[in-house]
């Protein structure tokens, strides 16, 4: 196991303090998303804990990744849940005939097999209320949190629900932003560029997807602390027993 962080948590580790933390491309790596909150960021009922999409697709288990937010909820924990481009794939696949070969293509295969199906109508009602109900972005008195970005060459980009979900590259308009940063992920980044923008002086734009599923280049599942800007990072562990 490896992981690393950029700074050290200050304070009264016995204190009852919130913890707000932000998690983003999950993609169906279960195991290494469970070990992050659990025994990386010991998750609290009272810390926050936001998730910016890409929970399926590509990895081997997004039902499990899936059945352990549901699982946190069940137990009271607090997980505020926005929607992927993988979700929104999964979800038009579902409503147009045209869309399932759209997101077969981009890893869908792989979360069908997590369900041990072949076919979308096999999936149980409440995976598809959990789909339906996730958030498109967040708005906090000092971030801004989305799945992939905002165009801000709009005159009002919190209507682009679009380049929430599938922008690349944008550049922030601090006025719009109204002082917050964006915190994002949909682009797989080196665990060293997303390090660098948590460090003084911190980025307006932070990127938290250290590409997880993507093992042969990143492999990181990555989780910043909102509060602190101490970022945890975890090395890909679907291959390893889970505590091991």
């Amino acid at each position: 196991m490896e992981m690393k962080r950029t700074r050290k948590r200050q304070g009264n580790k016995d204190a009852k303090t919130m913890n707000r933390y932000a998690i983003s491309d999950i993609h169906g790596c279960s195991k290494t998303f469970r070990y992050m909150v659990e025994q990386e960021l010991k998750l609290k009922t009272y810390d926050k804990l936001y998730l910016l999409g890409d929970y399926i697709d590509r990895g081997p288990d997004s039902k499990g990744v899936i059945d352990f937010i549901l699982e946190l909820r069940e137990a009271n924990f607090q997980v505020i849940t926005l929607c992927g481009n993988h979700e929104d794939l999964m979800l038009d696949a579902r409503k147009d005939p045209e869309y399932p070969e759209m997101w077969l293509l981009n890893g869908g295969i792989e979360t069908l097999k997590s369900f041990e199906t072949l076919s979308l109508e096999d999936i149980p009602d409440k995976y598809w209320q959990f789909l339906d109900q996730l958030q498109m972005y967040v708005e906090l008195d000092d971030y801004l949190l989305v799945h992939a970005g905002f165009d801000f060459s709009h005159d009002y980009p919190f209507d682009d629900t679009y380049a929430m979900l599938w922008i690349r590259d944008f550049e922030p308009d601090l006025k719009m932003m109204g002082g917050r940063r964006i915190v994002h992920g949909h682009t797989p980044t080196y665990l060293t560029e997303i390090a660098a923008s948590v460090k003084k002086p911190v980025s307006d734009v932070i990127n938290i997807d250290g590409g997880c599923v993507f093992t042969s280049r990143l492999g990181y599942l990555t989780a910043l602390n909102l509060d602190t800007l101490e970022l945890h990072s975890l090395k890909n562990r679907e291959d390893a027993d889970t505590y091991a």
